[in-house]
């Protein structure tokens, strides 16, 4: 199977190599604008499996769905357990594939053209770090066609936290490459706070983009590295891997 799903385990080698550039991509909002199509998985996803017709309002930019879930559950009163997770996901996995083509979503500027670009480099692999479970992120990026570009990544099955999904994402560059990777040489590019925040845990530079719900300003106030209106202009982050 190809993309991110593909990845095998490999053994972590103690040679860094040297001039590689490893980006690492969130999905929502920075790849893709799925047109609401995870939201309303979720909200399928919870009235088949718990009875609950309208979820409560919780926050879902910039998180990772085990700890959206995790508030959901909180909210209407059902036990945070792994059985009730399990029953969760594999209802979400279900819907996912019924509401993506029912919803207005698309691939966002410049994003096709900036993956192409840095595929074409035998100096760069590619990423994701994503609050996406792992089969979430195959079914929106094999829906977008984009799945190819991503043999690895970090996913938010097990993790509440973002900054635990980028040392996931690291751990599995490393594994990808059979090789250290120095921090200077990891970029996480991301459209919320959160991605700014988790580049920062792992000591990568944070490319942040104005293209999910996030303003520039609220961007701003995050100090990434590097802020862009989208990805349109793919220079704007080739420039950084000299």
């Amino acid at each position: 199977m190809d993309g991110c799903c593909a990845l095998s385990p490999g053994i972590v080698g103690v040679v860094t190599i040297a001039g590689m550039h490893i980006v690492l991509f969130d999905i929502d909002g920075t790849l893709i604008n799925s047109g609401g199509a995870g939201t309303a998985a979720f909200k399928l996803a919870m009235a088949r499996q718990f009875g609950v017709d309208q979820i409560s309002e919780v926050p879902f930019a910039g998180r990772t769905d085990r700890g959206i879930v995790g508030d959901l559950f909180a909210r209407h009163d059902i036990d945070n357990s792994s059985e009730n997770w399990q029953r969760f996901v594999a209802a979400y996995i279900d819907a996912l594939p019924l509401v993506l083509p029912t919803c207005q979503g698309s691939v966002l500027p410049g994003v096709v053209g900036l993956l192409g670009e840095l595929e074409r480099r035998d100096d760069v692999v590619m990423g994701l770090l994503t609050g996406n479970v792992r089969e979430g992120a195959r079914l929106k990026l094999t829906h977008y066609d984009l799945l190819d570009h991503f043999p690895f990544g970090g996913f938010g099955d097990r993790h509440r936290q973002r900054a635990d999904v980028a040392a996931e994402a690291l751990a599995e560059a490393r594994r990808h490459l059979a090789s250290g990777v120095e921090a200077e040489a990891v970029y996480v590019i991301g459209d919320t706070p959160e991605d700014i925040s988790c580049a920062r845990a792992i000591g990568a530079t944070a490319v942040a983009v104005a293209t999910g719900l996030p303003d520039a300003a609220t961007l701003a106030a995050a100090k990434p590295d590097l802020l862009l209106d989208d990805l349109t202009d793919a220079s704007d982050v080739l420039n950084l891997m000299t």
